[in-house]
């Protein structure tokens, strides 16, 4: 895979956003005045307790939610003066999605969940095929290419999964609790694939997570609680 395709500088600019969610007559404010930076090439990780806003400040700088108010600017474009087709063709070429229950078709073989994707894009069938071929044999699974998920282990899923967020070369690589579902060991092998994405392949990696020992993987880890945004230690 290439280096991010950004230049050098802040890739994810978040300036006061903030999020309600409408309840009936209920206001939820999930992420109130929140400001962030991250700079291309950066692994991040975001922690902090259930319900304090980690999922929705992923999807709002993914491209999937819009904030309630503030500037939101990734890979040079502001997402919340966006239409929405022009924010889905956006996603589509900026963004890998990497989810904690993997999300791969039933009814698919690995390669043709990887494939889904591209699909969005105008490459023909065989360009399609040497992308897919790159992408499983970066997350060492070119044997495995013919499999269904029913035959694979958990991490072996998880590395399909990963697979089918880097095949379009994204620029930006979003991790919702990719080792929430895994064992220690498989989790271990996701954390050293997600290192070499990100050290090896120049890719900026933002990760949720609840486990300390993932977000220690990350060179720098904010705590997300009541909606702002806290530094953790940079290594």
């Amino acid at each position: 895979m290439s280096e991010s395709k950004s230049n050098n500088g802040t890739l994810v600019q978040v300036e006061r956003v903030g999020k309600v969610f409408h309840r009936g007559s209920e206001d939820i404010h999930v992420l109130a005045d929140l400001n962030l930076q991250v700079p291309a090439g950066e692994f991040l990780a975001l922690m902090g307790p259930s319900g304090s806003g980690k999922t929705t400040l992923l999807n709002l700088i993914g491209g999937l939610d819009r904030p309630t108010n503030g500037a939101l600017t990734v890979a040079g474009e502001r997402l919340d003066q966006l239409s929405d087709r022009a924010l889905a063709a956006w996603r589509a070429r900026h963004i890998g999605f990497v989810f904690q229950l993997y999300n791969l078709m039933p009814v698919l073989t690995a390669e043709r969940n990887v494939e889904l994707p591209l699909l969005l894009t105008h490459l023909s069938r065989a360009e399609r095929q040497k992308h897919v071929e790159t992408a499983l044999a970066v997350v060492g699974l070119s044997h495995r290419a013919k499999h269904y998920p029913r035959t694979l282990s958990g991490g072996e899923q998880q590395r399909v999964g990963i697979a089918r967020g880097i095949v379009t070369d994204p620029t930006l690589l979003l991790c919702d609790e990719p080792t929430g579902d895994l064992d220690r060991k498989a989790g271990d092998e996701i954390l050293n694939l997600l290192q070499s994405l990100n050290r090896e392949h120049g890719k900026t990696i933002i990760m949720v997570t609840h486990d300390p020992h993932a977000s220690a993987r990350a060179a720098r880890t904010l705590h997300l609680d009541k909606g702002q945004l806290s530094n953790g230690e940079v290594k």
